[in-house]
């Protein structure tokens, strides 16, 4: 199989490695507005060749955008057009409603296969690639009854060969429940880490306290603003209903504080998410279908 991935980042770059690594793709082109990601995607052996989207993307069986959500909703209705009849198109984006709705009447719709590999770290660029950065993640497929069975099963086969297990939820269903798990936990450090840079005007204080347990709470903060801006803003009615909800139980554990009851209970409730999470990553899981 050729593969083509569109944006050579940490999950663009990742991607490309275990597919080359574990026998997916005969060969595997790029394609990046960047030149210097570009270059360096080819140095490290991310991709065989860096092409235009226009040479890329007629050849490949199977095209990847892994590029930021707005440059997604730009770049998909041309991809679709570029892309043969046999071909099969999918992405990566941390939203998906938008992204669906862009290209609900697209003659090639059904050649389309959204999705979202929940797998990464607060790095990005090519240099930030890793293999085995998916294996025993979550892979979200979304509203797979609007795409054809081929090309379906090319992509839980791509995922699968990932070493990635497979969700299957509505767009609207997905944006919903990341702007809990993913996209608040990002904001959550963001906010947390500009809190403790306000209060501490000598940084070096800050690196003289720091533990582990700050360092992996700020851990996000260091993700890069231009790939999460974007999603933010697609995602904006559950973020801040997400964000909301968050304050709100700030707010109560505040008052619990000033009371002087209910804060173990309320850490103990808490507490549960371990038991939760535990359950969640049993390898015998199986697929959520």
């Amino acid at each position: 199989m050729k593969v083509a991935i569109i944006g050579l980042g940490l999950i663009g770059g990742s991607i490309g490695l275990d597919l080359r690594a574990r026998g997916f793709a005969r060969r595997i082109l790029g394609s990046d507005v960047s030149r210097e990601h570009a270059d360096k995607a080819l140095e490290l052996s991310l991709v065989d060749e860096v092409l235009p989207l226009e040479a890329a993307v007629p050849s490949a069986d199977l095209i990847i955008l892994g590029l930021p959500v707005d440059a997604i909703l730009e770049t998909l209705p041309r991809v679709l057009e570029l892309a043969s009849g046999n071909a099969t198109v999918t992405d990566v984006g941390s939203t998906k409603d938008l992204i669906c709705k862009s290209v609900e009447g697209h003659f090639r719709r059904r050649q389309f296969v959204p999705a979202h590999p929940m797998a990464g770290t607060e790095h990005s660029g090519p240099s930030a690639a890793l293999q085995g950065l998916f294996d025993q993640r979550v892979a979200v497929i979304c509203n797979r009854d609007a795409s054809d069975l081929q090309h379906l099963q090319r992509v839980e086969k791509m995922y699968s060969v990932l070493g990635m297990r497979l969700v299957y939820m509505t767009s609207m269903a997905h944006d919903l429940h990341v702007a809990f798990v993913s996209h608040l936990s990002h904001i959550s450090s963001f906010v947390l880490a500009n809190t403790v840079l306000d209060q501490e005007k000598n940084t070096a204080t800050i690196f003289d306290l720091a533990s582990g347990g700050f360092e992996s709470t700020v851990r996000l903060a260091k993700s890069s603003p231009d790939m999460w801006a974007p999603i933010f803003r697609q995602n904006l009615s559950n973020v801040t209903a997400a964000l909301d909800s968050y304050i709100e139980h700030l707010q109560d554990f505040r008052e619990s504080l000033v009371e002087g009851r209910r804060t173990r209970g309320l850490m103990e409730q808490a507490n549960e998410i371990g038991r939760i999470l535990t359950r969640i990553q049993t390898p015998d899981g199986g697929n959520r279908r």
